[in-house]
């Protein structure tokens, strides 16, 4: 068992099973041997890839939605650029390059990154060295005023309460002991209010995910937006309404036991699109429609982009840009199983490429 794994036994011991939100949350943060504590986990040598380290393209087209909003809402000066969950800082790094193009407004951007790992601080630092970046523990903390914001894999990553609909109620999964293992359990079935809504579309058996820090961080986002203006651009891998279980485990690039190894794998599950549409409207914004990656980088021309690289490459480069253009795009890879969704002020133009809410 890997060090967290005795902690977290220890505890169990001492008071009982624990949320699978709390086992989450140890084995993702815990200081000392978390997940994020200590390591950069993206790339090859890490345990999963993401859009920004596949091709650039993926940061030019995010970098240009957020321009035609800044544009749309009359170039305010100065704003707020910001990213929560910002990785090694590569999508931040392609925004920058690709709004210089945009008159005025790298020059308006102040640059405000979200990221709590002292490890991935490090690597951001060093990639956005010229852009004099301000880091912030949590989003509570950035000033007022406008703000455009992009969040790529951040809320897959937050902890989860998973519930298995009985007849009776909801049973919540829990983490034990078993022997000197972790294992997943049931609590008994009880009523669960924050559930309430699903009673008319699941049945016994179903299973219903529930991000509790999503409303508040989401709702958070929104309320600036609607205050101040600005706009936020959601990507990540989910659907409309969480149903089933979408709790795993990532290693070296391969699913593994996510309570085999506490604190060395990364532990994700499918975002609920709907709630963070929720969040958006219930906190004075306005949101739009959820749309397949594929789709969203298509209606702002990576295509059209690829060729144009294509034309300098040859050999296995050119080979390798065709596939991370297949990658991020095509249905059967990125394209569909990952969602975008934005919100922006009331009355304001939606960012362009999302569709309608």
């Amino acid at each position: 068992m890997t060090p967290l794994g005795r902690i977290i036994a220890a505890r169990i011991a001492a008071e009982g099973p624990i949320s699978l939100s709390d086992y989450m949350a140890e084995c993702l943060l815990n200081p000392a041997h978390g997940y994020y504590a200590a390591r950069d986990p993206l790339g090859a040598a890490g345990d999963f890839t993401t859009a920004p380290e596949i091709s650039q393209m993926f940061g030019e087209m995010l970098g240009l939605c957020l321009a035609q909003s800044w544009m749309d809402q009359g170039r305010p000066t100065p704003f707020l650029l910001a990213e929560i969950g910002p990785g090694r800082g590569t999508l931040m790094a392609d925004i920058l390059r690709t709004i210089r193009a945009v008159p005025g407004m790298a020059e308006a951007a102040e640059l405000h990154l979200i990221e709590a790992s002292p490890a991935l601080r490090a690597k951001q630092a060093a990639t956005l060295k010229h852009h004099a970046p301000i880091w912030h523990d949590s989003i509570a903390t950035l000033p007022n005023g406008p703000l455009f914001l992009v969040a790529n894999e951040f809320f897959d990553a937050l902890p989860i309460r998973q519930f298995e609909r009985r007849p009776n109620g909801w049973a919540e999964r829990q983490v034990g002991l078993t022997g000197d293992r972790l294992t997943p359990g049931l609590a008994p079935p009880a009523p669960a209010a924050l559930l309430a809504h699903r009673m008319a579309d699941t049945n016994p058996g179903d299973i219903v995910e529930h991000c509790p820090a999503l409303p508040a961080i989401a709702g958070e986002i929104a309320a600036r937006i609607a205050a101040y203006g600005g706009a936020a651009l959601v990507v990540d891998y989910g659907g409309w309404r969480s149903f089933g279980d979408t709790f795993q485990a990532l290693k070296d690039h391969k699913p593994v036991d996510p309570f085999a190894e506490p604190g060395l794998a990364d532990l994700t599950a499918h975002v609920d699109f709907e709630a963070l549409a929720n969040a958006f409207t219930a906190n004075g914004a306005a949101t739009t429609g959820m749309t397949a990656q594929g789709v969203l980088l298509e209606r702002l021309g990576i295509t059209t982009r690829a060729q144009a690289l294509a034309r300098n490459l040859t050999g296995a480069a050119l080979e390798s840009h065709v596939a991370a253009h297949r990658r991020l795009t095509h249905p059967e890879e990125m394209g569909q199983l990952f969602k975008a969704i934005a919100c922006h002020p009331n009355g304001s133009n939606p960012p362009p490429g999302l569709d309608p809410a």
